[in-house]
C-alpha cells in the first residue's frame, strides 16, 4: 500500500510505502509521484518518505524506485528525508539511492517532526543554534 499527500505551501511530497509493494502497485505509485513532482515545477521540491513498514522488494520494483528517484533529481527535488526501520530495507534503499544519485540529498530520521523541520529549514536551524 502507498499514500501520497502534498504540502503545497512548502512544496513537500509526503509519501508512505507500506509492506511489500508489487510491481503493478509500484507503477501506479511512480506515476502519481511523477505527477506530484511536476506539479511543483519551478520550486525546490522536498520529499518526506515514511518507509518504516516498507519491506524489501523485487529487483523490478527496486529499479522502478531508482528510476523515479532519478526523475525527481532532474525535476527539482532538493531534499529527501527517509524514515526506515528494517535493516534489510535500509540496505536495499541505500543501494537504490546510490545508483540514482539521491544519496547526495538524502537524510534518514526516526522522528517525523525532525524530518519535516529539516525539509523546510535545511541546515540553517543548526547554524543559528
Amino acid at each position: 500500500m502507498y499514500r501520497i499527500d502534498l504540502d503545497k505551501e512548502h512544496a513537500i511530497i509526503d509519501l508512505v510505502l507500506d509492506g511489500l509493494i508489487r510491481q503493478d502497485e509500484m507503477s501506479r505509485f511512480v506515476e502519481e509521484l511523477k505527477a506530484a513532482t511536476l506539479g511543483f515545477a519551478g520550486r525546490e521540491v522536498k520529499i518526506k518518505a515514511d518507509m518504516r513498514t516498507f519491506r524489501p522488494s523485487s529487483p523490478q520494483v527496486a529499479e522502478m524506485l531508482r528510476a523515479v528517484q532519478e526523475f525527481g533529481l532532474h525535476n527539482g527535488v532538493k531534499r529527501v528525508a527517509e524514515m526506515v526501520e528494517s535493516q534489510l530495507a535500509v540496505l536495499q534503499l541505500n543501494r537504490v539511492a546510490r545508483e540514482s544519485g539521491t544519496d547526495k540529498i538524502l537524510r534518514r530520521f526516526t522522528d517525523d517532526a525532525a524530518a519535516r523541520r529539516w525539509l523546510i529549514h535545511g541546515d540553517e536551524e543548526q547554524l543559528s543554534a
